[in-house]
């Protein structure tokens, strides 16, 4: 993006300066303002101290020097998103800004223009910092924790670098599991064969792999044991070559399992472990095996633990909202919990939220 220097505004009240951006002649100018105008009013409702005139291939900004500075900056990484066939939208805006205004080390196009798996005629990619930190964790170390509540795309994520290692023959097969906690309800009181009894539990594997891989050839896949989604309980004994391994809702592990699940790594395998220790749907008085790994692999090399959080939420603007709300009540009810009184869960910690 070719701009001119910022001048000062004679007249203008608290020292305003007045900013030019020129867009390149290759990209139309509605690919950085959006279909009807929805990115300019984005930033517009960001920044409303900054006053933003489109005329042609020029970009006008006037208002205080930082913030002025501040939109430049949005719109030359808006502009380098939009390059990449990124399209642009309300909710790049907001993540792009919130990027910048946290003087993160990654650039939002950096971070928005890094491609994982295209499938389907759509392209998957992270969308904020800490997605970004936790997809570069999985290329570089064997196994990788994505820790985390819902909507922040640890499965999801996870999910679309299996298959992208799966088609690169980087590894010969994609093993997803996750513990088939009960709730409630005993299995063997449940309808149908095992197949159907465990089906619930595999269900959301399920939902993102046909996502990623061509429906019609999920059987094929499964049937070959190219893919195969089982219960945690069918890992053990097992060792897992060649493969990379998902264990998802790791939060509903005991310790035990959890050991049982990270030694089945066998030779060309990559493993992430992916849940949420506020969310542990687990019986009585048993210790989620995801609060406790960390502090027993501090220090081993090639482990990498990511956290994501409230920032990193990808769906509805409320989730987040409702998490941290979540939190924050929580906080709240800590003293009571330790002192005895109005424990959820009988172990002392967080329960499930549902």
């Amino acid at each position: 993006m070719a701009d001119t220097s910022p001048r000062r505004l004679h007249g203008a009240g608290g020292g305003d300066v007045e900013h030019r951006i020129v867009v390149p002649s290759h990209l139309p100018v509605v690919a950085l303002l959006g279909t009807g105008d929805e990115v300019l009013k984005a930033v517009e409702a960001g920044f409303p101290s900054v006053r933003i005139h489109a005329r042609g291939d020029q970009i006008t900004l006037q208002g205080p020097p930082g913030d002025v500075e501040l939109v430049a900056r949005l719109l030359d990484e808006l502009l380098e998103v939009a390059a990449s066939g990124t399209e642009l939208s309300g909710d790049v805006v907001s993540r792009s800004v919130r990027m910048l205004t946290a003087a993160t080390v990654s650039r939002p196009a950096e971070v928005l223009t890094q491609n994982i798996l295209s499938s389907r005629g759509r392209t998957i990619r992270p969308k904020t910092v800490g997605q970004k930190a936790y997809v570069d964790a999985i290329d570089r170390h064997t196994i990788t924790f994505g820790i985390g509540p819902a909507g922040t795309g640890k499965t999801y994520l996870a999910m679309a670098k299996a298959v992208q290692a799966l088609q690169a023959k980087q590894v010969n097969r994609i093993v997803l599991t996750r513990p088939a906690v009960e709730a409630g309800e005993r299995l063997g009181f449940l309808p149908g064969s095992l197949s159907d009894k465990i089906d619930p539990y595999l269900r959301p594997l399920y939902d993102a792999l046909h996502d990623m891989v061509d429906p019609d050839s999920i059987p094929r896949l499964m049937e070959a044991g190219t893919v195969e989604v089982a219960p945690l309980a069918y890992m053990r004994g097992r060792t897992l070559n060649d493969a990379f391994i998902i264990l998802d809702e790791a939060q509903n592990t005991s310790t035990e399992q959890m050991k049982m699940f990270l030694t089945r790594l066998g030779f060309g395998a990559k493993m992430v472990v992916t849940g949420d220790v506020t969310q542990v749907d687990l019986p009585g008085a048993t210790t989620s095996g995801l609060r406790v790994v960390e502090e027993i692999l501090a220090g081993v090399d090639d482990v990498a633990f990511c956290r994501l959080t409230s920032e990193d939420v990808v769906r509805h603007r409320l989730v987040g909202s409702i998490i941290d709300a979540y939190a924050a009540w929580d906080q709240t009810r800590a003293p009571a919990r330790r002192d005895g009184h109005g424990g959820r869960d009988g172990r002392g910690g967080q329960g499930g939220h549902g």
